[in-house]
């Protein structure tokens, strides 16, 4: 396995279980190619220039379109924060500012856990 994929909180799980199955077997697909594929093309995994080291994960599934925003943890584990259908040509600044505080959230819970130890 090229990488490990996990969820921060339950966003995305929130997300994917309110979507057909089909919608459910795409999300499926693209997000095993990511695990297993060494280079993953551009149209499935992209860094969001700008935005704090936050990647796009892009899904399409039956003329929608679907990003899933994340971030590389510790080499290849890919935290996945919050997915939304994508209706415009551009990431809402407020989804990129939502990962970011997730992000944060998450390296911090992080952080505390190793001090315990």
């Amino acid at each position: 396995m090229a990488r490990e994929l996990i969820f921060y909180k339950d966003y995305f799980l929130d997300f994917y279980f309110k979507q057909n199955k089909k919608t459910q077997e795409k999300i499926d697909y693209v997000f095993d190619l990511i695990r297993n594929v060494e280079k993953v093309p551009v149209k499935f995994l992209k860094h969001i220039e700008g935005s704090g080291g936050i990647y796009e994960i892009r899904i399409e599934s039956f003329g929608n379109t679907y990003r899933v925003l994340c971030f590389f943890d510790s080499g290849n584990l890919i935290v996945l924060l919050n997915i939304f259908q994508k209706k415009t040509n551009r990431i809402p600044k407020k989804e990129i500012e939502i990962s970011n505080r997730l992000k944060k959230e998450y390296l911090e819970s992080k952080e505390k856990q190793h001090e315990k130890k």
